[in-house]
């Protein structure tokens, strides 16, 4: 006997076969659908225990009550509709998960994204084949994300909002947006010849990052500065350009790292206590403000990357205090 396969059932197949999308999963969709449909166009039978049947060769519905038959007439036409906006739904799920799933690999990388839409609160950003979300805590507060914009981003995760679709979530305000951005400038980076221990932040004002360097003779900090600045200054530019960057170089010695990491300011004396992980940092009355920087947020980004709690204490140079000598004499 031959077969012969209807429009309906030759589309239906076409769909699932090139989207990836069961014919009975679309089937099931489509007949939860049309009982909703019914139901809305007769209220009256809200309560009733209803079913619909959807034939997978000829596409006809039929709308049962315990078996039998209810289908209005004309009703056909409303379950057309709304099989065909049960498959064009199926297939924008289905891309949303693949195009998801192609990011998938991508995450812990950074991408450039272009802003099309921001409401107030989360930025949305085309991504080549996804949307991404920007939301507001992965924002750098002192950005404003206009139309158009192009920026680089750190892809952070994919996680689902709660009606199941994929959330595809970059972020600007991440470490590793910094990480990732040295990797990509610094060749002595990308080979391993230079090692990035630690970054921290304070996303649009200030940031630290602890290089070390594997081989003898390469110099870290110089490597990531680039010559007169170039590698530096292109990091920062990505970042909106406000953002300033210290590199230091790590040093396994705790007191010469955390005096590197107070940089630029002129440290006297450091007293370490390992057990507390707590520093008393000595240093001359006019190098306090460097030390400490404005708001606190140079000792706090030195604190954080020696895992240290630093306290700033200042005494006077001998100028000072001779100046101070002569004028009580």
């Amino acid at each position: 006997m031959t077969i012969i396969k209807t429009e309906f059932s030759l589309a239906l197949n076409q769909v699932a076969t090139e989207r990836g999308i069961s014919p009975d999963d679309v089937i099931s969709s489509i007949e939860a659908a049309i009982i909703a449909a019914y139901k809305r166009e007769y209220p009256e039978t809200v309560e009733q225990e209803i079913t619909a049947k959807v034939n997978k060769e000829t596409g006809k519905t039929k709308i049962l009550k315990e078996g039998k038959d209810i289908t209005p007439p004309g009703f056909g036409r409303i379950a057309a509709q709304t099989a065909k906006q049960v498959i064009l739904q199926k297939i924008r799920e289905v891309e949303k998960k693949t195009m998801a799933s192609h990011y998938q690999s991508q995450i812990g990388s950074i991408l450039r994204g272009r802003v099309i839409r921001f409401d107030g609160f989360n930025a949305y950003l085309d991504i080549g084949k996804a949307e991404a979300i920007l939301p507001k805590e992965e924002q750098i507060k002192s950005e404003r994300y206009q139309i158009n914009n192009s920026l680089i981003v750190y892809l952070k995760e994919i996680n689902e909002d709660k009606f199941g679709n994929p959330r595809i979530i970059v972020s600007r305000t991440d470490p590793r947006l910094i990480e990732e951005l040295f990797k990509r400038e610094v060749p002595e980076i990308a080979n391993g010849t230079v090692q990035i221990k630690k970054v921290v932040r304070a996303p649009g004002e200030r940031a630290k990052i602890a290089v070390t360097s594997s081989q003898g003779g390469v110099d870290p900090v110089g490597a990531c500065v680039g010559q007169k600045g170039i590698r530096v200054q292109t990091v920062t530019d990505e970042l909106g350009g406000q953002e300033k960057i210290d590199i230091i170089q790590w040093n396994k010695e705790e007191n010469l790292f955390l005096i590197a990491a107070l940089s630029p300011a002129k440290i006297i004396n450091v007293e370490i206590d390992k057990d507390n992980h707590k520093a008393k940092v000595t240093v001359e009355e006019k190098e306090a403000p460097l030390a400490i920087g404005r708001g606190g947020i140079n000792v706090n980004l030195a604190s954080k990357l020696t895992e240290y709690e630093i306290d700033i204490l200042q005494t006077k140079s001998q100028e000072e205090e001779k100046t101070t000598t002569n004028t009580t004499s």
